[in-house]
Parts: structure tokens; C-alpha cells; sequence
């Protein structure tokens, strides 16, 4: 029964992130018809065609490896300098032909002639007024933002109802001075966190300082001990490691001496950057806070949520290089490293054959998760490199941006932003990302990261 709930759960997440891929293509599908451009393939995944049927000017499909998707819009590229036009001809059957003129000097410049001429061998001379270059750059911006602005409304409406229905639940350490609830026993590399203690493991400072279960913590280092905040910040300020903290048991005063110095750890639960800071390694006892709010609430938090994840993104290309070598066995994976589609489907499976887990919270913590991967693939496609969304949406700034700067001082219209000069970063940029997604599958697959117990 445990393998049925697995899977199950697998299912439940490749289905809805399929679902997210399909709706973020209709973002950018539909508000490009609106416009009048010209749609001539939605499909679902890449690779060979499982199953197609055309509609009207339009072929909806799915193929066989559901790891994005994609719609093709009629004039992406624009005809550049180095490939003119010539007149239209027309040949032996009576059909009209634009012939495109190839340019062969330079590699890149070959590169981009040949995108060029496959683009506009697709072209119809009587699409010449629906080709997407010759949209307004505010249009080029709605129908490029449409997609991940799709992925952002989804993530959006799943958080609201968790946190309207469910709440967010965290926990905080009781009033007063800090009781101790748990004391860790050693200390254990940040990547190796939550497996149990060894012989080589050094002992923790709060092991090391004698502390136990119920002991109140009354000073540290001659200072007063009033709550739990003010003892956390005076341990992470403890710069040369050496302590003297003082505590309460069965009603006598003691005191206990150790070193708060250990290897690098977060400072904070929203900020994962490894520096070297105090850590005593204690629980104190605490109360579940049950916060629960609706739009706003859900904004701020998605608000905090951007911040976070646009920092993952400057360390993405390092986390990854992390998992690449967790494969090959040089270091163990680190919990914080990012997982594809395939760990968040194992992550999935794990959360639905739980045992111990209630529904309620099993079904939370899934919705989450499908929230989580929306927000990211919406933030991400924002980023300004082409072949992303943000490429071509940084492409129609760039070409609003020169042309009213063109107006203001009398010039001549400089013409549509021709992204196609970019290709070759946008190859580069590609092949950067297929590397990195299949380093991350095969990490899910080698080395995965699993359900916290």
C-alpha cells in the first residue's frame, strides 16, 4: 500500500506540473492571438510527438519528454542587415516566394544568418502584417510575460489558500529566560545534518558545558539571560568561541565553560550563506504559532519569498556544481541544494506514503511544494537571458527605450530590437541550462535529497 501512496504522489506532482507548463504556454499564447500574431504549435514537452491535432492555424500536441514546453510564434526573428529581402517571386506553380539573401562570413555570423532563414521559411507573404517583431514592445512584453506571470498567479493562489485555510505554522521559544528542551550531543557538518552521532563526531558546546534537558540558562559570559532572541545573538556574537554560561538546576546555580566555535553554519533559516558564527546546540522549549491571512498576507510572504529565491539564482550554477560533485562521491549533497522535477516527484511520493504525517498536513506540504516550483519557474523565466522570457522581454525594453530616446532628439526610428543578433548567448545560455538539469536529475537520481522526518 505504501508503493501505491508513492506513487500516487509522484503522479499527483508530474500531473500538476504539467498542468502549470500547459497554462504557462497559454499565457504566452493567448494574449498573442489577441494581438493578431500568428500561433503555429502549442505543445507540452520536447522531443519525439506522442500525439498531435491541428486546429484551425494551430497544431496542440504533446511530446515525449515532459520537462517544459513550448509555442511557435510566427516572426520571432527579424530580417537583419546581412539577410535583405529581395523581391517576391513567384515560381512554376504560381506561388509566391521571398527570397532571403545568406551571408557566410564569421561563425556566429553564419549561426545567426541560418536562424534567420529557417524563421522566415516558415513565413507566408501573407502573414506579413501578423509577425511577431513587428508588434508594439509593450504587446512583445504582455505575450512574453504572459507565461511566467501565469506560473506566478498559480503559486499565488495555492499559497493564499494555504495560508487563509491552513495558516503558517511556526514555532517560538517560550517566554522568558530559555528552558532547554534538547540538547545536541555533537556537532555535525551543516550537509550532514540529521543523521545520528558518531564516534568521530566532536561533542557540541552545550554538551561540552554539561547542559541537560530542564536547565534554565541564566547568564552567558557575565551577561543576564532574559529570553531566547537575546541569548541566540549573543552565541552568533561570540567571536573568539569562549564562553562561561551560567544555569539553573533543580533550583541550583551552576555554571559550565565551553567553546562556541564550529564549523561554518547559516545564520538564519532565510539566509543559507555558510559563515563562521557562534552555535551552542540547544532546543529551548517553544509553542506552535498559528498565523493565517488572506491577499496581502499571501503578497508580503511572496515578497519574502522573491528576495530568497533571486538569491538562489545568483548561487544556482554553485549549487549545482555542489551536486555535480555529491555524484562522483567528493562531498555529500547538501540539504539546500536544488532538485528537478524528478526530486521534486521522489520528494512528492515520500510526503503522500508518510505514515505518520496527518492528510491535512500531507496535502499542505504537497500543494507547497507544487506552489514552490511555480514561483521558481515564473521567477526564473523572468531572468533577462535569452532563450527565457526575460531575454525577449529585455529585447522589447531595449527597443522602447531606443526609440523614445530616437523621438526626444529628432533622429530617425532605429527600428525593432533584433534579438537575433543574441543567438549565440542564447545558445550558450541554453546549453548551460540543459547541463545543469540533467546534473540535477541525475543527482536525484544518484545522490537524492529526501523527506525530513
Amino acid at each position: 500500500m505504501t508503493g501505491l501512496f508513492y506513487l500516487l504522489g509522484v503522479v499527483i506532482f508530474v500531473v500538476a506540473i504539467l498542468a502549470s507548463i500547459g497554462l504557462h504556454e497559454l499565457g504566452h499564447m493567448i494574449p498573442a492571438k489577441k494581438f493578431g500574431g500568428k500561433v503555429t504549435q502549442y505543445f507540452i514537452g520536447f522531443g519525439p510527438t506522442v500525439w498531435s491535432k491541428r486546429v484551425g492555424e494551430t497544431e496542440y500536441g504533446v511530446k515525449a519528454i515532459p520537462l517544459g514546453g513550448y509555442v511557435k510564434i510566427v516572426g520571432m526573428l527579424p530580417p537583419g542587415a546581412d539577410q535583405l529581402a529581395d523581391e517576391v517571386t513567384v515560381d512554376a506553380e504560381g506561388n509566391q516566394v521571398v527570397k532571403v539573401r545568406k551571408s557566410n562570413t564569421g561563425m556566429f555570423t553564419q549561426l545567426i544568418s541560418d536562424a534567420r532563414a529557417a524563421e522566415w521559411e516558415t513565413i507566408q507573404p501573407e502573414d506579413s502584417d501578423r509577425l511577431f517583431y513587428k508588434m508594439t514592445w509593450w504587446k512583445k512584453v504582455v505575450v512574453m510575460a504572459g507565461g511566467p506571470t501565469v506560473n506566478l498567479l498559480i503559486a499565488f493562489a495555492i499559497f493564499w489558500g494555504i495560508f487563509g485555510l491552513y495558516g503558517e505554522h511556526t514555532v517560538e521559544p517560550d517566554a522568558g529566560a530559555p528552558v532547554i528542551e534538547g540538547v545536541s550531543q555533537c556537532v555535525l557538518p551543516y550537509a550532514e545534518e540529521g543523521r545520528d552521532c558518531t564516534a568521530s563526531d566532536p561533542p557540541s558546546p552545550a554538551a561540552a558545558a554539561g547542559l541537560r534537558p530542564g536547565d534554565v540558562i541564566t547568564s552567558f559570559n557575565g551577561a543576564p539571560i532574559t529570553g531566547w532572541d537575546q541569548l541566540r545573538t549573543l552565541i552568533r556574537g561570540n567571536d573568539d568561541g569562549q564562553a562561561v554560561i551560567g544555569y539553573e538546576r533543580d533550583g541550583q546555580q551552576l555554571t559550565g565553560t565551553t567553546s562556541t566555535t564550529v564549523e561554518a553554519r547559516p545564520t538564519s533559516e532565510t539566509d543559507q550563506t555558510l559563515r563562521q558564527v557562534g552555535f551552542l546546540g540547544v532546543t529551548p522549549t517553544s509553542h506552535e504559532v498559528v498565523t493565517k491571512g488572506g491577499p496581502i498576507y499571501t503578497a508580503e510572504q511572496m515578497g519574502h519569498m522573491t528576495v530568497t529565491t533571486v538569491k538562489a539564482l545568483g548561487t544556482l550554477p554553485v549549487k549545482v556544481w555542489g551536486v555535480a560533485k555529491a555524484i562522483v562521491g567528493v562531498e555529500e549533497r547538501s540539504i539546500d541544494s536544488p532538485v528537478s522535477i524528478v526530486g521534486g516527484g521522489r520528494i512528492a511520493g515520500e510526503t503522500v506514503s508518510h505514515q505518520d504525517f496527518p492528510v491535512v498536513e500531507k496535502t499542505v506540504y504537497l500543494l507547497g511544494l507544487i506552489a514552490g516550483f511555480n514561483f521558481f519557474i515564473g521567477m526564473f523565466n523572468f531572468v533577462p537571458l535569452l532563450p527565457l522570457d526575460g531575454g525577449h522581454i529585455a529585447g522589447a525594453l531595449w527597443e522602447a527605450l531606443r526609440r523614445g530616446f530616437a523621438r526626444l532628439r529628432g533622429r530617425p526610428d532605429p527600428g525593432y530590437a533584433d534579438v537575433a543578433k543574441l543567438l549565440p548567448i542564447a545558445y550558450g545560455v541554453a546549453a548551460c541550462l540543459m547541463l545543469m538539469g540533467v546534473v540535477l536529475i541525475v543527482g536525484d537520481l544518484v545522490v537524492p535529497l529526501h523527506l525530513a522526518s
